[in-house]
């Protein structure tokens, strides 16, 4: 990949930009606040593409963290992601905002086994757990919303570190079970930076080849959906799938 990519993350309180040739960013900027992010995704874009001296149509392709995370936060980020592609003709990829932040923790550790945990609320998180190579990464419990118990029997092996806000929710079991204090979002890089870092590895995530259509994965169903479902019996039509 030698051109330059944009990336974007909205799945958790923490929205943020990333610009340069993967794995190396030039430029970036990110805000915290969960409410913020429809006001600043775009002028975060701005800023970056702003500090190359570049444009949307300059650019290779846009990668988007696909959550699992807030369904609203998702939203955002993905409108965003997909009308920049869709007007500029650029390829669209998605890699799990998940294994984003467990990279982030990971750096120098090595291809040891990392959790990453986003809060769920319910008593659940959104976990994964993986491995990094230098040239790919090994998923070996894939997203899912689970209970912090309910990850630890889930995974084959013991984690090393697990890190997010939801992790930092449920510190006692994670601790138990990886022997180390669980790793705050907020001490990481942000995700978006840690998106172009994985662009270039085999088995980081997938392309969007129909970016009209195309959907993040949100984890659960919306709350106004489960509600809607749950009094109709049936999945809400033209329903985007599974959000937090």
């Amino acid at each position: 990949m030698s051109g330059r990519w944009l990336a974007l993350d909205t799945a958790t309180t923490i929205a943020s930009v990333a610009l340069g040739r993967p794995p190396v960013p030039e430029a970036g900027a990110h805000v915290e606040g969960a409410r913020r992010h429809a006001a600043e995704i775009i002028r975060l874009v701005d800023f970056a593409l702003t500090r190359v001296g570049a444009r949307v149509r300059d650019l290779e392709g846009i990668v988007v963290g696909d959550g699992p995370g807030s369904f609203t936060g998702l939203r955002i980020g993905w409108a965003a992601a997909k009308g920049l592609a869709h007007e500029a003709g650029l390829e669209l990829r998605a890699i799990p905002s998940l294994m984003a932040a467990a990279l982030g923790a990971a750096l120098g550790l090595g291809p040891e086994p990392v959790a990453a945990c986003f809060d769920a609320l319910r008593g659940e998180v959104y976990g994964a757990l993986y491995v990094f190579h230098p040239d790919r990464v090994e998923t070996l419990v894939a997203p899912t919303v689970v209970t912090p118990d309910g990850l630890v029997q889930q995974a084959p092996v013991r984690a090393r570190l697990v890190v997010g806000d939801g992790a930092v929710r449920y510190a006692p079991a994670f601790t138990r079970w990886s022997g180390a204090a669980p790793v705050a979002l907020q001490s990481l890089p942000p995700l978006a930076t840690i998106l172009l870092a994985l662009l270039g590895r085999a088995g980081a995530g997938r392309p969007l080849n129909d970016p009209a259509t195309a959907e993040p994965q949100y984890g659960r169903p919306a709350a106004a959906q489960a509600q809607w479902e749950a009094q109709h019996g049936r999945p809400l039509p033209d329903s985007p799938g599974h959000g937090g």
